[in-house]
Formats: structure tokens, C-alpha cells, sequence
């Protein structure tokens, strides 16, 4: 196949999506203090970004380029300071454009130059007894090196002169002791940052030197711990290895800084030589160099409902009846679940009864993240106690959970579960539950699979689905995943579900294939998914094969897309849409064929090669028709959405869809649907 120029890079892209992000902290149709969220989940996006992303990239052996636009890491990491900078000079504008809003509500965010005489008087008087005395000033010099800096936090720095000699005088800020906000008197709203006190009063901490410059500064540091190192994998205690690695974490090497007031360039270039950062890694930030705050900020304004998205509540299913034992309903036919429309509830009924039923026999589950006070765990635990097998793969590995998931399997096997940590070099993402039951001799299966999180928190947040069934055929491929998994391998065949990394990515190729063959036969040919992120070479390649043969390609992907739509004699026939809004699209959808004939199917797996090759995912064909229904006119409705969707043009930037006619908002659009059909008691 011809190489076509409709590739992009996967860190680049996934830039321009956290852009996207940034745009609904600018858009006025939002509700302001829904604003500042997203104003914050751009900030804690860049972060993860750059401990995962970025820090992958310094350990990625310079010779070595990325498979589709062939940048090799240091083209890569420069072209991502370059775009970085630009981002953070937006989030800056956003910030102050914010600050100004919420000043007409009552809430303001000040600085020694917007205070009267007597405010500052009770500041100094307010530092002096409250915080200076739990700080820890230190000079840098022969005698005190330069300390270690703990990622995230903030350190005010000063240059010190004294006796014609210069040194750099550090004081951290960040402190579980110190508030963030610091209230003026006289008014409840008016507030300063107390890391803006601290900076101001470092004359008086370091008050036997001259300060000729003083700033405030965050570093981030990598998070890339490779999981399946030697000492990991060949550990006997494989959950005291883990914990021993998730401390190394800790003090991996900073991969970025920024910086509050401007400071002279010899001083940033010292600091670089001190955290072994190179200046095109420092940036300046007028807004906070943390933004967490504005959480309280929000608060503070729950009062002003028209601050704030209409409240919505996830409702009970239209198609399960709330008093009737859920698995007799599942035995009579397959019933979904739609999340955050629908509540969660249902499964966690599924799992309490299972854990009492004397058919039930075994339960078997894949946790990958759970809640910080988890129903599930709680059902698995009384499963354990009541007498059954209860299976629990507890992955380890789940970046940045690793440690509440560390507890978790503590508490599950102190109950008497048998606990399982999945596979060497294959992270298990599956959203799978088994559920096996024995009457009159005979088995029969209730088997679980979704495309989100046995999470309660995040089911009220992400838009994901999640299928439960009795089919049999289905239940024992189910119990087959079980089976290797618990064994140390992976299951190589299957027919009904799309079992990663042996049996998903080489099953896709065949459907676009036969979408081909339909083109060439002269029939109606249609490809549509929904993915968060599409990034698997094998995958791209194929659809744009497709595309060339013909077939109607529609993509709906939320994050980063290597592949670049509408590229004429390459991807002509493909479009990519994006969502982002009130709800994080996470539901995988994958759509083969039209009218009755269409094959849908729901999965955990992102079109990505750690998906599709390097993990353990599942995905699950829709067999019954109402259901199917359902799936496909909900992936119509996103496609019509005008208001949270952007359209990927042919130069891999992202548009609003413009809007013509009556406004489509597909997550309030479903979540009115929720409301509607909800069983009224």
C-alpha cells in the first residue's frame, strides 16, 4: 500500500484533544464554575501527560523513531515544548478572563498589590503566628545541597546576596498544615494564595540577606516505572515488589517546570542545572502554578445553581424491574446498562444476589479500578464468606491506582478470595464478570461485560455500557478467559467474543475485510467506532484500505487519532468527530455492515496497539435486537451531536461542527431519555 500523508503524532495529537478540553473552559455557554473544572482537568491532564508521556519519551533510545510520522524522540520532545508553550499561554488568558467572572460573584483572588493597608497589616500579622513558624527555609550552598523537590509541589525560590556572593534561598510551600486559600478579613471571599504570602515575606524569612529576585516554581516529575522489570517479575511477593517500585516513582527525574515571576535568565538556568532540566522544559505561568484550589472556589459558590450544570442523577433502567430478582431477568434475556444515564445499581444487585443464591457456585471478576469505598469489593467479599469460589484478577499495574488496588487485594484475600495479579507483560484491562451456577446437574452462566470500570464513582461520570447475559456460548468463552488467565497464558480461539492480544486485532482486520468484500460485490458497505484513542498501526492501515475500496468509514474518537480523515486518495471516505463535554466519553463501540446484517459489538479495548496486542481486553457482540437497536441509534445521535463534537478537517486540526438548525447535545439528549423512561414507583 502507498504512503499517504494522513498521519499524526500520537503526543501531538493528543495535545490538540487537551486543547479541546481547554476550549470548554472557555466557552460561555458553559456554566461558570463548570468552567473552572475544566480549567483544572486541562492543568491535571498536562501533568499525567507529562509524567507518562513525556517521561516514556527521555527513556526512548534516540535512534529510534515512532512508526507513522517517523519523529524521532527528541523531534518529538521538542515539537511538544513548542506546542506546550502555546497551550499554557492560553490557560493563562483563561485563568484571568475567569478571574474576572467570578469577581462579579463575589469571589476574588488577590495579591499584595490590590490590598488595602489595614489587609496587609493582618497578613503580616497572620503569617507571622500562622505559617512562618511551620516552614523550612534553606540557603543552597557548600554545606546544604540542593534539595530534593517533591513532583507537584510548590517551592518559593529567592536569589540571596550577601557580601557580594549570590545563593538561591528555598522555602517548600505545599503542606498538609497550611491552607491554600487564606481568607482577608471582613469578607469570607476575598482571598490570597498562600504561597503568594510565603513569596511575599521571604525578606523577612531570609532577613540577613539582599533578595534581588524571588519566584515561585512546580516541577513534574516522570512516572515512567516499567512494571515488568527483572526484579518485578522474578519477585516472589509480587504485590511487596510493586510497592517497593510505586516508591521509586517518587524521585524519577523532573521532565518539566514552571515558573510564577519572571527571574533572571542566568537564575533558570542554574535551577536547570540543579534538576538536569534543559530551558526549553522551563515555562512561565501568570495564572497559579496550581489550580487546585478552584475546586473550593466552586464550593463556595453551590448556592448559585445557574453556576453549575443542571443536577442530573443516574435513574433506574427502563427494561429491569427493581423489585424482581435480577438474574431471573437475565435468564429471560440480555439486559444493559448505560452509564452515567442509568445507575449502576442493577449490577451491584447482580452481585449481592449471586453472593446469597445457592445456585451460584463461583464468581470470577477482572478489577482493574475500583472505588475508594468499592460496593463491588464488598459484594465479592460477602460472595467469599458466604461459601463461594470467588476469582479475583486484581491488576497491580493500573497506572496511578496501584496502591488503593495493593489494599484492595489485601482485604479480598484476608476474606478468603482467590486472588490472581493477571499476566507477565500483559496488563489485564477486561471489564469481565462470571458468574456460575449449578441446578439439577446442569451449568448455566450470567456473564458481565463492559466497556468502563467496576467503579461507582466514575459510572456517574464517564459515558460507558455494560452488557449482562445468560447465553451459554457466551459464558463459556467467558469461563475460557478465566481459565488461562488463572493458568498464566491467553486464550488463542475464540467465536463469539474478541479476546485480546490473540483474537481482537487480527478478528477487526477480518470485519473490515469483509466490509471490502461488500464494496467489490457491489452491496452497502459501513464501518463506525467508537474508541478514546486510535493509535494502532495495523488498524489505521486497514481503514484506510477501506476507505480507498470505498466503504463509509465513521470514527468517533474522544483523545488522540494518529490517523488524519478526508485526506483525498487515502482517508476521503473517513470522518473522525470528537466529544468532549460534561461526561468523559469512554464506551468503545465497534460497528461492521448496515441493516439487519450489521455485526455491533462493545469492548474495553481503544484502538491502540497496548490494546489490542499488549493486553488482555474483551469485546462482545450484541445478540439481541433491541439492544443492538439501541447501540446503533445511540452512535447515530452522537454522530448528529452539533454542540460538544468537534470534526477533524484534512490538516489534522479539530472544528466545532457547525451548527444548522435545532442544537444536538447527545449526553443531555440521553440523559433526558433516562429520565423519561425511567419505571415511575
Amino acid at each position: 500500500m502507498p504512503k499517504y500523508n494522513c498521519f499524526d503524532n500520537r503526543e501531538l495529537s493528543w495535545l490538540k484533544f487537551n486543547y479541546r478540553v481547554l476550549e470548554e473552559a472557555q466557552d460561555k455557554r458553559v456554566p461558570l464554575c463548570e468552567q473552572l473544572s475544566f480549567l483544572s482537568i486541562f492543568q491535571s491532564n498536562l501533568d499525567e501527560f507529562y509524567m507518562v508521556r513525556v517521561g516514556s519519551l527521555f527513556d526512548m533510545p534516540e535512534d529510534e523513531r515512532e512508526n507513522k510520522t517517523y519523529m524521532t524522540a527528541s523531534e518529538q520532545l521538542s515539537a511538544i515544548f513548542s506546542e506546550s508553550a502555546g497551550l499554557l499561554c492560553e490557560k493563562d488568558m483563561t485563568y484571568m478572563r475567569l478571574c474576572k467572572e467570578l469577581k462579579k460573584h463575589g469571589v476574588e483572588i488577590v495579591d499584595f498589590h490590590t490590598i488595602s493597608e489595614s489587609e496587609a497589616n493582618y497578613l503580616e500579622r497572620y503569617f507571622k503566628s500562622e505559617i512562618e513558624p511551620l516552614l523550612s527555609p534553606q540557603i543552597v550552598g557548600k554545606k546544604q545541597p540542593f534539595p530534593f523537590l517533591h513532583n507537584k509541589a510548590i517551592y518559593a525560590v529567592v536569589v540571596l546576596e550577601k557580601k557580594g556572593s549570590e545563593k538561591l534561598g528555598i522555602v517548600p510551600c505545599t503542606s498538609s498544615v497550611i491552607p491554600e486559600l487564606i481568607p482577608l478579613p471582613g469578607n469570607k471571599r476575598r482571598f490570597i494564595l498562600s504561597e503568594e504570602l510565603i513569596l511575599h515575606f521571604m525578606p523577612d524569612i531570609f532577613s540577613h540577606h539582599t533578595i534581588k529576585s524571588k519566584t515561585l516554581i512546580r516541577i513534574i516529575r516522570s512516572a515512567d516505572i516499567d512494571t515488568e522489570e527483572d526484579e518485578i517479575t522474578k519477585e516472589d511477593d509480587y504485590r511487596k515488589a510493586m510497592e517497593n517500585l510505586i516508591r521509586k516513582r517518587s524521585r524519577l527525574q523532573p521532565v518539566k517546570m514552571e515558573y510564577s515571576r519572571l527571574m533572571d535568565p542566568a537564575v533558570i538556568s542554574k535551577l536547570c542545572k540543579y534538576l538536569k532540566l534543559d530551558e526549553a522544559q522551563v515555562f512561565h505561568s501568570e495564572a497559579p502554578l496550581k489550580l487546585s484550589f478552584l475546586s473550593k472556589v466552586r464550593d463556595m459558590l453551590r448556592h448559585d445553581k445557574s453556576l453549575f450544570f443542571q443536577r442530573r442523577v443516574p435513574q433506574k433502567p427502563a427494561d429491569i424491574i427493581p423489585d424482581r430478582s435480577i438474574m431471573e431477568q437475565i435468564m429471560e434475556r440480555d439486559r444493559f446498562l448505560s452509564f452515567p444515564y442509568e445507575s449502576m445499581k442493577p449490577f451491584l444487585r447482580l452481585l449481592k444476589e449471586a453472593s446469597r443464591s445457592s445456585e451460584v457456585v463461583s464468581i470470577k471478576m477482572t478489577l482493574y479500578r475500583v472505588a475508594a469505598n468499592s460496593k463491588v469489593v464488598e459484594a465479592l467479599i460477602e460472595a467469599a464468606e458466604n461459601g463461594k469460589d470467588v476469582v479475583v484478577l486484581v491488576e497491580l499495574r493500573a497506572r496511578f491506582d496501584e496502591e488503593n488496588n495493593i489494599e484492595w487485594s489485601r482485604r479480598l484475600e484476608d476474606a478468603g478470595c482467590r486472588i490472581i495479579y493477571g499476566l507477565d507483560k500483559l496488563k489485564v484491562h477486561s471489564k469481565l464478570c462470571l458468574i456460575t451456577k449449578k441446578k439439577d446437574n446442569q451449568i448455566s452462566y450470567i456473564t458481565q461485560i463492559g466497556t468502563g470500570n467496576y467503579n461507582e464513582k466514575t459510572s456517574e461520570m464517564y459515558t460507558d455500557f455494560s452488557l449482562m447475559t445468560a447465553d451459554y456460548d457466551i459464558g463459556q468463552e467467558g469461563s475460557m478467559v478465566f481459565n488461562a488467565l488463572c493458568m498464566g497464558h491467553t486464550v488463542s480461539e475464540t467465536k463469539l467474543l474478541l479476546v485480546a492480544p490473540n483474537c481482537l486485532q487480527n478478528k477487526l482486520i477480518q470485519m473490515i475485510d469483509d466490509e471490502i468484500i461488500k464494496v467489490s460485490a457491489g452491496k452497502d458497505a459501513y464501518i463506525g467506532v467508537k474508541v478514546n484513542s486510535l493509535t494502532d498501526k495495523k488498524l489505521i492501515n486497514k481503514l484506510i484500505e477501506a476507505s480507498c475500496a470505498g466503504v463509509k468509514i465513521e470514527l468517533i474518537v474522544r483523545g488522540t487519532s494518529c490517523l488524519v480523515a478526508g485526506v483525498p486518495g487515502a482517508s476521503e471516505n473517513i470522518t473522525i468527530r470528537s466529544i468532549v463535554g460534561r461526561f468523559l466519553e469512554h464506551h468503545r463501540i465497534y460497528i461492521f455492515g448496515v441493516g439487519n446484517e450489521a455485526r455491533v459489538y462493545i469492548s474495553s479495548a481503544d484502538f491502540m496497539t497496548r490494546n489490542t496486542i499488549r493486553r488482555v481486553e474483551v469485546g462482545v457482540p450484541i445478540l439481541d435486537d433491541s439492544i443492538k437497536e439501541r447501540v446503533l441509534s445511540m452512535f447515530r445521535l452522537m454522530m448528529q451531536d452539533n454542540v460538544k463534537a468537534r470534526i477533524q478537517k484534512p490538516d489534522g486540526t479539530y472544528h466545532h461542527v457547525k451548527t444548522s438548525g435545532e442544537e444536538i447535545n447527545s449526553q443531555e439528549i440521553f440523559y433526558e431519555e433516562a429520565y423519561k423512561n425511567a419505571p415511575r414507583e
